[in-house]
């Protein structure tokens, strides 16, 4: 009987639905939404809590990868993928009301009213009063974190029916759980417009243990945990069987890492690219890179790179930036200072060509395939020494 669910109702994306996707997930499956982590502080402490350390319980802001100082940078992570929505998520967003608030609506003012905004939140902090403020804000969707070792806040749902948005339910699937997410259906199918099942999967970080509950990973090449999309598709079953007319989407490892993410990191690279950079299929940019040797990566680069100040680094490479200029004739759309990780970006021919040149002026060669996302994270460097 699984078998022939899991036939029918899979997609297009990897995931598996009954019904319309809901309207946030439709934008995200697309890559059109800036996933804008309002808050890492958040009232509970899940044991399966995906956020990262440097975010759980810190009261850090982060659109995508950037790491975010006011509201105009958020302006420029947007425009940098062309996003056409934004999920906001934490921590909670209710601990940051005030924040949330005011970033739905400049968020609505700049990209106007069709910028669709979903938002994610557990039931500890809601009241009537907040829900409002949200409303009013402009926020089109939101989705509830139920906890599912008590049923004291459930009741809350009925606040968030008082407003004109959509409403879901949104939570992990822990094979443990069976018995309590089969109670949240029975409770939720005609209280809610839709219910999100996402696949269980291993953090890569410190405060969640779902290893010391006794799951494992499914494969060597796989963070989903074993036997959670199963349950996904019992409990798409037992819905069916109990003639619920709610829409239920199962969302998969798969769909994150190889449709959301990938979608994303292709509209963004198609914006950011330099003239001199090669974009691939997956949106990987390769380029040349010159690193003064006191920035040259290698072990504990990221963290050095968040410490220094850039400010004289920059200086020094504007300077050596002339030199080949004048050197090679080479005009402003042939290479850059990059400010954000303090080098010089140029094409892989042109870095090639003039190795000999660029060694004597002191500057290491690198031939580096990176993402275009914020962070530039680096999947591969090739030194030219």
């Amino acid at each position: 009987m699984i078998m022939a669910s899991k036939n029918k109702l899979k997609n297009k994306f990897h995931s598996y639905n009954t019904g319309d996707l809901p309207k946030g997930c439709s934008y995200c499956v697309k890559g059109e939404k800036l996933v804008l982590f309002i808050t890492g502080l958040c009232p509970r402490r899940c044991y399966f809590c995906p956020v990262s350390d440097e975010k759980y319980q810190k009261d850090v802001v982060f659109a995508n990868e950037l790491k975010v100082r006011n509201f105009n940078d958020i302006i420029t992570e947007a425009k940098a993928m062309n996003a056409n929505g934004a999920g906001i998520t934490g921590g909670d967003p209710l601990v940051k009301l005030n924040r949330t608030t005011s970033y739905i609506e400049k968020l609505k003012k700049y990209f106007g009213k069709k910028f669709h905004i979903h938002l994610y939140a557990s039931l500890n902090l809601v009241v009537e009063k907040t829900l409002k403020k949200l409303y009013l804000a402009g926020l089109d969707e939101i989705r509830f974190h139920l906890d599912l070792d008590s049923k004291k806040l459930w009741k809350k749902l009925e606040i968030a029916k008082k407003f004109n948005w959509d409403i879901g339910v949104e939570l992990p699937l822990i094979p443990t759980k069976e018995k309590e997410l089969k109670e949240v259906i029975d409770y939720i199918y005609d209280k809610v417009d839709f219910l999100n099942l996402n696949e269980l999967e291993v953090a890569d970080n410190n405060h969640s243990n779902l290893k010391q509950f006794g799951f494992c990973v499914k494969d060597k090449i796989s963070y989903a945990i074993k036997g959670s999309l199963e349950l996904g598709l019992r409990l798409i079953d037992y819905s069916n069987i109990k003639g619920y007319k709610i829409p239920i989407h199962v969302c998969t490892a798969k769909l994150k890492d190889a449709v959301q993410l990938s979608e994303r990191i292709k509209r963004e690279a198609k914006i950011v690219k330099h003239s001199f950079d090669i974009m691939d299929k997956e949106g990987m940019l390769t380029r040349g890179a010159l690193y003064l040797p006191e920035l040259k990566p290698g072990f504990g680069y990221r963290k050095k790179l968040s410490k220094i100040s850039k400010e004289k680094y920059i200086k020094k490479l504007n300077q050596l930036a002339i030199k080949i200029k004048n050197q090679l004739k080479l005009n402003k759309k042939n290479f850059i200072v990059d400010k954000n990780k303090p080098r010089i970006l140029l094409s892989k021919k042109n870095l090639i060509k003039n190795k000999k040149l660029f060694l004597k002026m002191g500057l290491i060669p690198a031939i580096v395939v990176e993402y275009p996302t914020a962070d530039q994270f680096e999947v591969e460097i090739e030194f030219l020494e």
